[in-house]
């Protein structure tokens, strides 16, 4: 194998993250190909960002028998205790983000403790690496982006909470970013930079 060959599938249906995550990893993992996973999705009914990526990932892996990475981000608000947390894409009863970021701000209200921060879990599986009990090779990065919930949504950029969230430091929303700026700072950027390594590493090994 090749750096070029460096094949992966993304265990996701969303399309926008694909290429995000693309973007992102080609910077720093050069001559990665990332695939979409279509296949059936599994529970996720992990209690943590990291369990959920866990179960992704290995699902993909186990379905097309090829290395598999995944992640399981979501939006943490102290004043609502933590939520929606694991439940940020399904907040409002259903996978609708103007609806979910819209019962946020609902919750929120006048509240003046808007302090909230983005968190990812990506994990990597890699089927093709079993250790002596034939278990698969696994690796997880967690990624903390803070910041506030702004009084109402702005930009158009991005996806999910990003027209609601101001990341600290800034004063425009993670929407108003571009995608490259927002890839620099964001959870999932920072989540995917720490597993770049660990590709980086199964991409040298698969060239020697």
């Amino acid at each position: 194998m090749t750096p070029e060959a460096l094949k992966v599938v993304v265990a996701t249906h969303n399309s926008h993250k694909v290429a995000e995550l693309q973007r992102i990893l080609e910077l720093q993992v050069p001559g990665i190909h990332l695939l979409a996973y279509g296949g059936p999705a599994p529970v996720e009914d992990g209690d943590s960002f990291e369990a959920n990526a866990l179960i992704k990932a290995r699902a993909a892996a186990t379905e097309t028998g090829m290395p598999a990475i995944a992640d399981d981000s979501g939006i943490s608000v102290d004043a609502l205790g933590g939520a929606p947390g694991i439940d940020s894409a399904h907040f409002s009863g259903e996978r609708d983000d103007a609806a979910n970021l819209r019962l946020v701000l609902e919750r929120l209200g006048d509240e003046s403790n808007r302090s909230a921060a983005f968190s990812c879990a990506a994990a990597f599986v890699d089927p093709l690496d079993t250790d002596a009990e034939g278990r698969a090779f696994e690796h997880v990065a967690l990624g903390v982006w803070p910041g506030r919930i702004a009084l109402e949504p702005a930009g158009v950029g991005g996806f999910g909470y990003d027209p609601i969230f101001v990341p600290e430091g800034l004063d425009v929303t993670s929407a108003e970013l571009s995608a490259d700026e927002k890839n620099a700072i964001s959870h999932r950027g920072r989540a995917f930079a720490a597993l770049a390594a660990v590709l980086r590493e199964r991409s040298r090994r698969g060239d020697s």
